[in-house]
């Protein structure tokens, strides 16, 4: 059975079953469960949320994970590398040689999300998924917080992510609900809209 998760608003959040669905949320699952099997649940939670930031606030770091074409072996030495300067956990760095043996670098950043997801789903908090094209401000999170409050999200995790795609603006999913202003999705409907004109 299907387990959702209610805030204090009465707002039903997304269900636990669909967050550990996909790739990001059978790896984030499986880190989840072997965390809190070897009770080290919290400390895992910890990192995962410092090599988010970590993540987020390198363009070079961005750019290794991403590239396809960097020979296997290099890229995860490089990575763990990394970790271990960073001080990571042999748990977490573990996990992410795993990720990286199997080729889902590109996709760590949305494991950590997932694992987020997890985390604050079993907690029983809602969570905003934050997608920007640059790291967010402090003011941008305390409007963002006050935004979310208005819209009924008054206990909320935001995760965030970095998308330089997006060129400007947000992308903010709350359970199922999804707030769109970036400057990405602007110009597709403005481009549809003269489409349509023509």
């Amino acid at each position: 059975m299907e387990k959702r998760t209610v805030d204090s608003g009465g707002t039903t959040s997304i269900p636990i079953a669909s967050i550990a669905n996909g790739l990001p949320g059978r790896y984030a699952t499986a880190l989840y469960e072997l965390a809190a099997e070897r009770q080290q649940l919290d400390p895992v939670l910890e990192q995962a949320t410092a090599l988010a930031s970590l993540i987020d606030g390198s363009t070079d770091l961005r750019t290794a994970l991403a590239d396809r074409t960097l020979d296997l072996r290099d890229s995860a030495r490089a990575v763990d590398a990394v970790l271990n300067a960073e001080g990571f956990s042999p748990l977490m760095r573990d996990f992410v040689g795993v990720v990286a043996n199997n080729r889902r670098l590109p996709r760590l950043r949305e494991i950590l999300a997932a694992l987020a997801a997890i985390a604050a789903a079993r907690r029983g908090e809602v969570v905003a998924d934050v997608v920007s094209a640059h790291p967010l401000t402090d003011l941008q999170r305390v409007q963002l917080r006050s935004r979310l409050a208005e819209a009924g999200y008054s206990k909320v995790n935001i995760q965030e992510r970095v998308d330089a795609a997006l060129l400007g603006g947000l992308v903010v999913r709350v359970g199922a609900r999804l707030y769109d202003t970036s400057l990405r999705s602007r110009l597709t409907r403005l481009h549809h809209a003269m489409k349509g004109a023509a």
